[in-house]
C-alpha cells in the first residue's frame, strides 16, 4: 500500500466519520488533516455516541499528489481517440461534399456576382443553378474559414463538375470571365464609350464623364481639358462590372507604356507631348493609309512653320456638338477652338486617339515642301507644293471645290 513520505508505514489517506444528518458542507472550509488528527477527531466523535450507521468522508494529507494510474492514462488516450473519430464522422458529409463535384460532365454555366450580394444569396444561385448541391454545407464551410470576405463582384464561367472548393477558389481569386473589345486608332472618346457600352461592359456616359474630367487626366500627369488623345486604342479584355474608372487607368497607362520609348525624341522635338499627341491625332483622322502618315505630317509642320492655318476638316467636325455628317459653310465659318479654318495653329487639345504610326509620323515626319492635300477618293491623297498645284488637284479629284483658296481637303 502507497505511504505518504512523512509519516512511514501510515496509509496516504485518512478518513473522517460522521454521523448521519450531519451537514458534510460544515468542513469544506476546513483545512487538510493530517492522519493523526483524523484519528483522534474519529475517536473523537465515536465517544460522544455517534450512530451506528457513521458516513465515511475521506480526505488525504499534505505532501505530494498520487501518480496518475496507467489504467486513467489509457482511459484519458482512447477517450481523446473516440473524440477525434466521432468529429471525422461527423465531418466526413462536409469533406466530402467540399471535395467532390454535384454532377460530373456539367456545362459551362455564365454566374453573375452583383456588387453587395449577400453570401447567402450567392450560395442560393449558384444551387439554384445546380452548380452544387448543398447550399447549406456551402455557407457552414465559408463561415468557418471566413472564405465570404475574399467572394469578389464580377463575372464567372462555373459548372457542376467543379467541386465546391475550386468554386470557392474561383470566385475568392476573382478569375472572372474577360470579354475582347477593340478600341481602333482615330476613335474620339465618345466612340470609346459608346464601343464599351454596346459591348455591356461600362456605363457609357459615366465613363465619357470621367474621361473628360481634367482632375483624372492630370493623376497622370497630363496636360488638357480631357483624356481625349490618351486613350491608347488597341485591343483588351475587360470584365462585365469593371469599373469605368479601371478600364480608363488601363488605357491610360498603355497610352505611358507606349510613349515611354520616345520620350528622348519627343523632347528633341521642341513639341510638348500634349502638342505632338495632338497633332497624330490629326493624322488618324486625315488618312489610314500607313506610308501616307510621316507626308501628311510633314504638310502640317511645314504649314506651323509658315504661320499658315492648318485648315483640316477633322478639326472642325470634332468642334461641332452633335455633329450631323453635312460639313457646311457655316461650320467652317464658326470660329471654336478646335476649327483650324477659324483660328492659326494647333487645335486645343486632341481630336481622337492616335495609334503608334501617326505618334511615329509627328515624331520622324518625310522630309518635303508639300504644304496642301486633297483626297483622290480612294483613300489616299495627292500633294502639292504651291495653292496652284493644288487647285488643280482639287478639280481633277473634287470637281467641285468650296470655292476657298488654300483649303486642305
Amino acid at each position: 500500500m502507497p505511504v505518504s513520505q512523512g509519516e512511514p508505514g501510515r496509509s496516504i489517506s485518512a478518513c473522517l466519520i460522521l454521523a448521519p444528518g450531519r451537514d458534510t458542507r460544515s468542513i469544506r472550509n476546513r483545512r487538510i488533516l493530517s492522519p493523526t488528527q483524523f484519528r483522534n477527531a474519529q475517536n473523537q466523535r465515536l465517544s460522544n455516541g455517534s450512530s451506528s450507521n457513521p458516513q465515511r468522508i475521506c480526505a488525504f494529507p499534505p505532501g505530494p499528489m498520487m501518480p496518475i494510474s496507467i489504467n486513467a492514462k489509457r482511459s484519458i488516450f482512447f477517450g481523446f481517440i473516440l473524440f477525434i473519430l466521432i468529429g471525422l464522422l461527423l465531418s466526413a458529409p462536409l469533406v466530402r461534399y467540399l471535395l467532390y463535384p454535384a454532377n460530373t460532365g456539367g456545362p459551362d454555366q455564365i454566374f453573375m456576382v452583383r456588387e453587395g450580394a449577400t453570401l447567402r444569396e450567392v450560395a442560393g444561385g449558384l444551387e439554384k443553378r445546380g452548380i452544387i448541391a448543398n447550399k447549406t454545407l456551402l455557407l457552414l464551410w465559408i463561415r468557418l474559414t471566413g472564405y465570404g470576405t475574399s467572394i469578389k463582384a464580377g463575372e464567372y464561367r462555373l459548372n457542376s463538375s467543379m467541386a465546391p472548393l475550386k468554386i470557392l477558389d474561383i470566385l475568392g481569386k476573382g478569375l472572372m470571365v474577360t470579354h475582347s473589345v477593340t478600341i481602333p486608332e482615330g476613335y474620339t472618346m465618345r466612340q470609346i464609350a459608346e464601343t464599351l457600352e454596346a459591348k455591356g461592359l461600362a456605363d457609357g456616359a459615366q465613363f465619357l464623364a470621367l474621361a473628360k474630367d481634367p482632375g483624372i487626366a492630370s493623376r497622370y500627369g497630363l496636360s488638357g481639358p480631357t483624356l481625349e488623345g490618351y486613350l491608347y486604342p488597341d485591343t483588351y479584355r475587360f470584365t462585365r462590372g469593371q469599373p469605368p474608372l479601371s478600364i480608363i487607368h488601363v488605357m491610360v497607362s498603355r497610352f505611358l507604356e507606349k510613349a515611354a520609348p520616345f520620350r528622348e525624341r519627343i523632347e528633341a522635338s521642341g513639341m510638348t507631348l500634349q502638342e505632338i499627341i495632338t497633332l497624330a491625332s490629326l493624322i488618324e483622322k486625315e488618312t489610314g493609309q500607313g506610308e501616307e502618315r510621316p507626308v501628311i505630317a510633314s504638310v502640317f509642320l511645314n504649314r506651323l512653320r509658315k504661320g499658315m492655318r492648318l485648315e483640316s476638316d477633322p478639326t472642325v467636325i470634332y468642334g461641332i456638338e452633335d455633329f450631323n455628317g453635312n460639313l457646311t459653310r457655316q461650320d467652317l465659318d464658326r470660329p471654336t477652338p478646335y476649327n483650324t479654318y477659324a483660328i492659326r495653329g494647333l487645335p486645343l487639345s486632341p481630336i481622337s486617339n492616335p495609334g503608334e504610326a501617326s505618334i511615329r509620323a509627328v515624331l520622324w515626319p518625310s522630309d518635303t515642301d508639300y504644304l496642301y492635300f486633297v483626297s483622290k477618293n480612294d483613300g489616299s491623297h495627292q500633294f502639292s507644293r504651291t495653292l496652284a498645284e493644288h487647285n488643280r488637284a482639287v478639280n481633277a479629284y473634287q470637281r467641285k471645290g468650296r470655292g476657298k483658296d488654300g483649303e486642305i481637303s
